[in-house]
């Protein structure tokens, strides 16, 4: 694998390339109506950027103001190298850093993923997006 570089990166400026990673994974892939993806938000949090070693963006992830870790994507031939978890765990360390409870809603079928990363289910299985869900909260060290 080349290296793979992780790092929190402005909306302003990567805009583009966190809605490409987004839409692909999202909307095209999974078949999330574009208005449920583009909930307004974005402009408001931090956003969490990987590329490969020629600089193209291959996943991405934000966390809210309330703490809330979303919107992970990984490009499918991106994933199982661990591109998910660096960007979890940076989105976590920044949380963390400022304090904040953290929690996300995971589609069910990622719920190991982030148990493997320390996250307990908190509720029972809800729909969003068109795609099962639980909330899963990480608890403070």
């Amino acid at each position: 694998m080349s290296a793979v570089r992780v790092r929190e990166v402005d909306w302003g400026s990567h805009e583009q390339a966190l809605s490409s990673l987004r839409r692909t994974v999202f909307v095209d892939e999974q078949e999330v109506a574009e208005d449920e993806e583009w909930d307004g938000a974005d402009p408001d949090c931090r956003h969490f950027l990987a590329e490969d070693g020629d600089g193209v963006p291959i996943g991405t992830a934000r966390l809210m103001p309330s703490g809330q870790i979303g919107r992970m994507a990984v490009l499918p031939e991106w994933r199982g190298q661990g591109i998910g978890a660096r960007l979890l765990k940076l989105a976590v360390d920044a949380a963390r850093a400022a304090n904040q409870s953290i929690f996300l809603h995971a589609q069910s079928q990622a719920v190991g993923f982030y148990e493997h990363a320390g996250f307990k289910v908190t509720g029972k299985p809800f729909m969003e997006a068109g795609i099962e869900h639980r909330e899963m909260t990480l608890p403070a060290k």
